[in-house]
């Protein structure tokens, strides 16, 4: 782009990080550049020079000067023809604002030093710049399920409120070790990030800790096979990293799978098994009218397990927290 443009800060992107608004129509920039735009006074809102982390308001005016070219899309990186392919195999529901993806066990939602192919990289497969789509939150990589993202700016910044808001309603299924009593309640307990790269874990923390940050987590049982395991709906009303598995570590009953927050007893329960922790649905306002609610079938990994502990699928209500009374641990 090589002329000056004045664009206008839409409704549903009010409060957005100004750094944040021009990444999500211009991803190719990266934080330097954007910081020389800002820094050099190139970039103005209603006017004036802005900062980085300026809150916009709906209606704002953004003075956008002459900014890099895109990478070449025939340059290396582009996707095959299969990588396509595969990229809308996973759709579960796609309309003009939002995509939902069946996000499988053992994917990686971003890249890193040793990931190479993951969800972010796929989102090519709808196009670059603003029609690629944004991620609105993030799944573990061995955590299979629903996967939210908006379609346009406008969609994610409204995604994302609601998930800020708590307005989403995420319900996971887990099979985890043991019986948790009671059969079901909310957990709230701080938790603080310890160690580096991949030996990081997380962990309960007294909340008075500086890096402790509050967590929640409601569950319920929806069935069990005697006292080895139970089939549980996790419903997490924070966003913490790895928030559900160390929290069900952390009362006793570790999901299985999982070999990082496991114990002694869910290695011997897990045999052949990997993580048993499913995003099964997401319900929360759809960014143009009405409700979205988007349920993802069992992954494989999920398959395995149910089979193992003969556990049916049609034993879950729809909403197994319709009827819970509210017991807090």
């Amino acid at each position: 782009m090589k002329e000056v443009r004045t664009l206008y800060v839409d409704g549903g992107e009010d409060g957005v990080r100004l750094d944040r608004w021009f990444k999500r129509r211009w991803p190719h920039l990266n934080h330097i550049q954007l910081n020389k735009l800002f820094r050099s006074g190139q970039v103005r809102v209603d006017g004036s020079r802005a900062k980085a982390d300026t809150k916009l308001a709906a209606g704002s005016q953004i003075r956008v000067p002459p900014l890099p070219d895109a990478p070449d899309p025939s340059e290396k990186g582009k996707l095959s023809a299969r990588d396509i392919a595969y990229a809308r195999s996973l759709v579960l529901y796609e309309d003009e604002d939002v995509l939902a993806l069946n996000k499988p066990a053992g994917l990686a939602v971003q890249g890193g030093t040793k990931t190479t192919h993951h969800i972010d990289k796929l989102l090519s497969a709808w196009g670059e710049g603003v029609d690629r789509p944004r991620l609105v939150h993030r799944l573990d990589r061995d955590t299979s399920g629903v996967l939210l993202l908006g379609k346009t700016p406008s969609a994610a910044a409204r995604l994302s409120g609601a998930f800020a808001k708590r307005k989403a309603q995420k319900t996971y299924w887990a099979i985890v070790a043991g019986n948790p009593h009671p059969l079901e309640g909310v957990i709230e307990l701080h938790l603080a990030k310890r160690g580096l790269n991949d030996r990081e874990m997380v962990v309960p923390a007294d909340p008075k800790d500086k890096d402790a940050s509050p967590a929640e987590t409601e569950f319920v049982t929806i069935s069990r096979a005697g006292p080895r395991v139970t089939w549980m709906a996790l419903r997490p009303h924070t966003g913490r990293t790895h928030q559900l598995r160390a929290h069900m570590k952390a009362i006793g009953h570790p999901i299985l799978g999982d070999p990082k927050y496991g114990d002694e007893k869910s290695a011997q329960l897990s045999e052949g098994l990997k993580l048993q922790l499913h995003a099964r649905s997401i319900l929360l306002p759809h960014p143009s009218a009405g409700m979205l609610h988007v349920e993802a079938p069992l992954s494989a990994e999920m398959k395995a397990g149910f089979a193992k502990f003969g556990f049916s699928e049609d034993e879950a209500e729809q909403d197994p927290f319709g009827r819970r009374q509210t017991k807090r641990r």
